[in-house]
């Protein structure tokens, strides 16, 4: 998995592109990011398929703040970023992943 972090200088917004490998996506056919910046919706942010198994998908996030994020797999299997910049707990009895900006 990897997070790459683009900051715009015309303005206060950092492009962030997100990607699930092959090997965490484990035979899905479809992945979702779910976190604070969509109100944790599980059909939102749905990620593109790319042909080698892995999925990717960039989002244009407000800088100067932290978001939790969570991979969703096939609708049913959270899962989340070995490249977060840290964990926070969610309070249901698991971690999320946090990305600063």
């Amino acid at each position: 998995m990897s997070i790459k972090k683009q900051f715009l200088k015309s303005k206060p917004v950092c492009k962030v592109s997100f990607k699930v490998s092959k090997e965490l996506a484990n035979g899905a056919s479809k992945v979702n990011i779910s976190g604070e910046f969509n109100n944790w919706s599980e059909t939102t942010d749905e990620m593109n398929a790319l042909k080698d198994g892995s999925f990717s998908l960039s989002l244009d996030l407000e800088s100067g703040r932290s978001y939790q994020f969570r991979y969703l797999l096939d609708g049913s299997i959270w899962v989340n970023d070995e490249a977060a910049d840290h964990y926070q707990d969610s309070g249901l009895n698991s971690q999320n992943a946090v990305i600063e900006l």
